[in-house]
Order: C-alpha cells, then structure tokens, then sequence
C-alpha cells in the first residue's frame, strides 16, 4: 500500500482531472438532452401550429363552399319559381288566344249568316292564328 500513497502526488491530480472532464462531460450531456428537447418541443409546437393553421384554413374553404352552395340553392329556388311562373303565365295566354280564336270563329259564323255575304278578311296580324278557314 505503501507504492499506492507513493504515488498520490501523480494519481491525485489524474483523478482529479478525471473528475472535472466527466463532470464537464455530464453537464454538456444534460444540456445537449435539454437543448434536444427544446428543440423537439419546438419543432412539435410548430407542426402543431401548422395544422391547426391547415385545419383553420380548410374549414374556412369549407365554411365558403357550403355558403356558395346554399347561395347556388337559393338562387336556384328563385329561378325555378320565375319558370313556374311564365309557364303558368304561357299556359293562361294560350288558353285565351285558344278562346278569342273560337270567338272570333263564332262571330264570323254569325256575321255571315245574318247578311248572307261574304265575311271580311280578317287583318294580317291575326289571319295566321285564325287558320284556313278564316279566308
């Protein structure tokens, strides 16, 4: 033992200096591990962010197309009402000129047989739609 208190003087600062470099080496350690996880803790908040700023941005796509497509509804429903309409209007306008073509048939009858003579021509904007034998 007395060779090992011998050479204290050279293993006392050799152990010394082993203690300071693993010291050194375990506080680069726990930095490096903290840095690590700051930086893993970093980049999950950014990819965290950035779905939530992809997710914000498709739900106002979607919040957009559905208010187009209600407002598509919308003026879709407008539209076909006003066809409803002039078709209802076309369908009355031909019932009346189907009933004033019939009437005006009826008066020519009667004309012609009250002064047993020919019956005038009827006036060119009307002659079409009265037919053959109102000529």
């Amino acid at each position: 033992m007395e060779w090992l208190t011998s050479l204290a003087p050279v293993l006392s600062p050799l152990f010394g200096m082993t203690g300071v470099l693993g010291g050194a080496w375990l506080v680069y350690r726990g930095n490096k591990r903290k840095t690590d996880t700051d930086a893993q803790a970093q980049e999950a908040s950014t990819f965290v962010a950035s779905v939530q700023t992809v997710t914000e941005g498709f739900t106002k796509l979607l919040e957009q197309q559905r208010a187009t497509t209600a407002q598509t509804l919308e003026r879709v429903t407008t539209l076909e009402n006003r066809v409803e309409r002039l078709e209802e209007e076309q369908r009355q306008w031909r019932r009346w000129k189907a009933a004033a073509v019939e009437y005006i048939h009826q008066l020519r009858a009667l004309v012609a047989k009250l002064y047993d003579r020919p019956v005038p021509a009827p006036p060119r904007e009307i002659a079409e739609d009265l037919g053959d034998d109102a000529t």
